[in-house]
């Protein structure tokens, strides 16, 4: 029964579910999808209890929608048996992440399952219930934006952190490499660029944050301002002023103003102005995450010579190392970005590898001048 309506859902067209007995490839779909369904009704369960306020309400409301799409294929196996269907790898993945994590990874793969929902080519779905996936696919998508406002600037830094980590020193123990330098050599330099990298990242990420929000907060006309000087009796029109200043037009500054002296009384200090503070991060957070993720990025080039290898043995497995750790970032940018992963994955290895190869060939030539 369709919980909204009352009546039992129709399938779009007359296949196997009206038109007699169906297949056995048939039940093993309508078995797969009602396992997916209260797999993903079991996902958005784990991720409302992680949260609170208004994004667990929805988060219950899309569990709850889950579970109305569930119904509708055990009215349809109703009559066939109490055959289990497996639920697909990515439905199964999902809640595993769901259980442990509960985090915007696990809301950005819901977003690209509920974007890659079957109902839409699937006769025996209802067209609500295609209809339905879409707009999860759109709710997810919000809340996953939420979640990466949160976390954009300490991410953003771990993320371009490792990045630079794994490209900056490969490039470095190839040129090195190239002109011939002894694995002494090659190894020592670098252990001296991952630690000089990640000092020089840390420090640089933790500068660039906390001008950023000191920027911020000085283009910041907040009524914090205003609470500071209890004295000052606050104009509508001298408000405006600050706002024309800004490039508002005189009738949009007349009405923010307007706006803003009307809300202030209203507001808590501590909610003005905070959101743009909240995207960008904090200093500390971005510079200690960006100096650990470059040196993390930077040590993986560097293992097969700690091990005791040397030569274009090593040189390869490092190669190989880096190939695999620019994937998995640039897929996990993807993922947290709605991008699809592969293509980020590419990206990422054919940039790393440019820089490589360009790095490598400029060790040769200069190794070759100064032999």
């Amino acid at each position: 029964m369709d919980q909204r309506s009352g009546s039992a859902p129709v399938p779009r067209s007359h296949t196997s579910a009206a038109a007699g007995a169906p297949s056995n490839a048939t039940l093993r779909r309508w078995r797969r999808h009602l396992a997916d369904e209260k797999l993903e009704a079991e996902v958005y369960r784990q991720l409302a209890a992680r949260r609170d306020g208004d994004e667990r309400e929805i988060l219950l409301e899309l569990a709850e929608a889950e579970g109305r799409h569930a119904a509708h294929w055990e009215s349809l196996l109703a009559d066939h048996g109490e055959g289990r269907g497996r639920a697909s790898a990515s439905s199964v993945l999902l809640a595993q992440l769901a259980r442990r994590f509960g985090s915007v990874f696990v809301l950005a793969l819901a977003q690209r399952a509920e974007t890659r929902s079957a109902y839409t080519d699937d006769p025996d779905a209802t067209a609500t219930m295609a209809a339905d996936e879409q707009i999860h696919a759109e709710v997810v998508r919000g809340l996953a934006e939420r979640g990466r406002e949160r976390v954009s600037g300490t991410f953003r830094a771990a993320v371009f952190g490792a990045n630079d980590g794994l490209v900056s020193n490969l490039a470095l123990l190839l040129g090195v490499a190239g002109s011939g330098a002894d694995t002494t050599t090659v190894l020592l330099t670098g252990l001296a660029g991952l630690l000089a990298g990640a000092l020089s990242m840390g420090a640089g990420e933790f500068i660039s944050v906390r001008s950023q929000r000191e920027l911020l907060a000085a283009s910041t006309m907040g009524a914090a301002h205003i609470d500071a000087y209890p004295h000052l009796d606050v104009d509508a029109h001298e408000l405006a002023l600050v706002y024309r200043a800004r490039g508002m037009s005189a009738e949009d500054a007349e009405r923010h103003a307007a706006e803003q002296l009307a809300a202030w009384p209203d507001v808590p200090d501590h909610d003005r102005g905070d959101e743009g503070h909240e995207i960008v991060g904090t200093g500390l957070a971005a510079g200690v995450s960006s100096f650990a993720f470059f040196a993390a990025g930077a040590a993986v080039p560097v293992v097969p010579f700690l091990f005791g290898m040397s030569g274009p043995a090593a040189l390869v497995l490092a190669c190989v190392l880096v190939g695999a750790a620019l994937i998995v970032t640039g897929a996990t940018v993807g993922l947290l970005s709605g991008a699809p992963p592969l293509r980020r994955s590419l990206r990422q290895l054919s940039v790393g590898a440019g820089a490589a190869a360009v790095t490598f060939g400029l060790g040769n030539l200069f190794g070759a001048t100064v032999g």
